[in-house]
C-alpha cells in the first residue's frame, strides 16, 4: 500500500468550490481508477492563539472536537490535535 500526500491551501473565499470541485470532479474520478482504495483527510485550522483554540475546545486545547455525527461516519479519527507555531 502506498500513501500519496499532497497539500493545497485554498482561498477562503473559495474553500466551498474546491469542496464542490473535489465531489464532482476528484473523488468519481479517482473511484474509476484501477488500485485506488481511499481518501485520507488532513484538517487543518488556523487559529490566532491557543487562547482562542481553548474557547473552541472546552479548555483542552488538544481535544479533538468530534461531534457524534461526524464520528459514526469515520473508520478512525485522532483523539487529540497537534499545534505548531506558523512562519510566515
Amino acid at each position: 500500500m502506498i500513501a500519496r500526500y499532497w497539500r493545497g491551501l485554498a482561498r477562503a473565499h473559495r474553500a466551498a468550490d474546491y469542496l464542490q470541485h473535489l465531489r464532482a470532479e476528484t473523488f468519481p474520478a479517482l473511484q474509476r481508477l484501477p488500485g485506488f482504495v481511499g481518501v485520507e483527510f488532513l484538517i487543518i485550522t488556523r487559529w490566532a492563539s491557543l487562547e482562542v483554540i481553548a474557547g473552541f475546545s472546552g479548555g483542552d486545547v488538544e481535544v479533538a472536537v468530534v461531534p457524534e455525527a461526524v464520528a459514526a461516519m469515520m473508520i478512525e479519527y485522532d483523539r487529540r490535535a497537534r499545534h505548531f507555531e506558523v512562519l510566515e
